[in-house]
């Protein structure tokens, strides 16, 4: 488990770099579609070698609703919103996670909302209000879209928990993406995106995402949230955005302005105090 998550923050941590990269070459949701694309390809290689059987019949409406959000929806959001806002701030955005996750399985999974946890969403909102004050550079329409981004993917792993549990990780991973490729190749064909530059950093862009951050990172992603609890899962892998913030400083001159700082300070707080509480519900 613990080299599984080590994998997962630095593949993902400095994935928020490379997407940020990837949109001087590529349209948002083309690269999303392509780099999830090379990853099914990736993962289908897989699968075959193992002579894995195919899931059955009653997971494939949730494979499909699980790839469309967690691998379609959410990295579209959030590889639209680094259009104009960093990709430290971004990957923040994108790891509140937990605290839209805490409210969806308080319905959705019977796991009740604590006052702990109410804390922490307040906390962790006010957070977001900071973020989104433009004054301070930031786009408050890029920041919803980044928002989004991580509703899409809490979503999805309380179905991927409350349906898929019990699916293989290479077969659960191996068929989200291709649904979430092929629906995203059928829409950039029907709905043209712009132009693609090709040159070999547009092409190593693609094979990260395709190879490591889709097909490796999102197994290790399906194969975690199989074996221990979403709320647990979900405080593992906080490690992720910080490691984005610093790759984004360091690799793109990302400016950590005090504003900035603190919009992400709390939401992080928040997101610790929700994803550590009790179970004693609220009155």
């Amino acid at each position: 488990m613990g080299k599984a998550l080590l994998l997962i923050y630095l593949i993902w941590g400095m994935n928020w770099v490379v997407m940020k990269t990837a949109n001087t070459f590529f349209p948002p949701i083309t690269f999303v579609a392509y780099r999830f694309l090379f990853g099914a390809v990736v993962l289908l290689s897989v699968w075959l070698w193992l002579r894995l059987p195919l899931p059955k019949k009653k997971y494939w409406p949730w494979i499909f609703l699980t790839g469309i959000l967690q691998m379609g929806l959410n990295n579209i959001a959030a590889q639209t919103s680094m259009v104009t806002l960093g990709a430290g701030m971004v990957s923040v955005l994108n790891y509140s996670m937990p605290v839209f996750a805490a409210v969806m399985a308080h319905f959705l999974l019977g796991e009740k909302l604590t006052w702990r946890k109410g804390a922490g969403i307040i906390l962790s909102l006010a957070g977001m209000v900071v973020l989104m004050d433009v004054h301070a550079g930031g786009d408050v329409t890029a920041i919803f879209i980044g928002l989004l981004s991580a509703v899409f993917w809490g979503l999805a792993s309380i179905f991927v928990k409350l349906k898929l549990s019990d699916v293989n990780a290479i077969s659960l991973t191996t068929w989200q993406m291709v649904c979430a490729s092929l629906t995203l190749l059928a829409y950039t064909t029907i709905v043209p995106q712009g132009p693609v530059i090709w040159n070999k950093e547009s092409i190593l862009c693609l094979l990260y995402n395709g190879v490591l951050a889709s097909a490796l990172a999102f197994f290790l992603w399906s194969w975690i949230l199989q074996h221990i609890e979403v709320s647990k899962a979900s405080v593992a892998v906080l490690a992720v955005p910080v490691v984005g913030v610093v790759g984004g400083i360091v690799c793109l001159g990302e400016p950590m302005t005090l504003h900035i700082l603190l919009g992400m300070v709390m939401i992080m707080a928040g997101i610790y105090v929700v994803v550590t509480a009790k179970a004693k519900s609220l009155p």
